[in-house]
């Protein structure tokens, strides 16, 4: 019997069902004792391929989103910040605003949530079969202006403007040149009506032409994101969630001298 549960892997492995064939024997050793029929039994073959390509697909999702860290809707709580309630939540949950390419501007000062909430919203996006990058505003200039000649940026950009939801982190965070802000307004350029956004900045879109210097390339940038848009801000006088929460070395004790 062996030997044929061999013969019969060999095939899966050369129809490049590789995931099947290493579960062939125990599928049809519960085919034998459950008495399935040719039908329940293909059917499992196929669905248990299946099954496997989806998870390694999300897998290779992940993996290419970036995300800083793994931060999931369970890890937020709605009571530590007042920018979104439960039935706001659902709406994005529901992720038809990514269809739609809607850009999410959340405001707020640091540690409020913001890369929190976006970093759960890209993961459920993942989970649901959307491809999502997460890159930091720096990190994406740097792409921007090395994607030509390297290698990895030009990999990296290339996955950016294929995804359907770019979530860009610390928006407006430092002043740009002139280069840098045509670099972005090209960016945008490039991804409208094509992708949804997410921006995350201590800074509101009228501030933003200080940063990058061109009033007239700030309008020309807020008009494409801010065209289906929603702005979400965190309330400036909450206190930063990550300091709440922090881990410390030493105790709360006095040091004894």
């Amino acid at each position: 019997m062996e030997q044929v549960y061999d013969h019969l892997q060999e095939k899966c492995r050369t129809l490049r069902l590789a995931e099947t064939a290493k579960k062939l024997p125990e599928i049809l050793r519960n085919a034998e004792a459950k008495n399935w029929t040719y039908h329940e039994l293909i059917h499992e073959v196929l669905s248990y391929e299946i099954r496997c390509r989806e998870q390694k697909n999300m897998e290779k999702m992940m993996k290419w989103a970036d995300f800083p860290e793994h931060l999931t809707f369970e890890m937020y709580d709605l009571k530590e910040q007042n920018a979104i309630g439960e039935k706001q939540l659902h709406v994005l949950q529901e992720l038809h605003w990514i269809d739609e390419h809607f850009t999410l501007i959340m405001m707020g000062p640091t540690g409020a949530g913001k890369t929190h909430l976006s970093v759960a919203l890209g993961i459920h996006a993942v989970e649901r079969g959307y491809q999502v990058s997460f890159t930091s505003m720096s990190q994406l200039m740097y792409i921007l202006k090395t994607k030509d000649y390297i290698s990895k940026s030009k990999t990296k950009y290339k996955r950016i403007v294929s995804s359907d939801l770019v979530i860009i982190d610390d928006v407006m965070y430092m002043t740009y040149d002139a280069e840098e802000a045509h670099l972005f307004f090209q960016f945008v350029y490039d991804l409208y009506d094509k992708a949804a956004f997410i921006l995350t900045s201590n800074k509101g879109p009228g501030e933003w032409g200080k940063f990058l210097g061109d009033p007239t390339l700030t309008t020309a940038i807020l008009d494409r994101l801010l065209h289906r848009s929603e702005v979400l801000t965190f309330d400036e006088e909450a206190d930063s969630i990550r300091m709440k929460y922090r881990k410390a070395i030493f105790d709360a004790s006095p040091v004894e001298s």
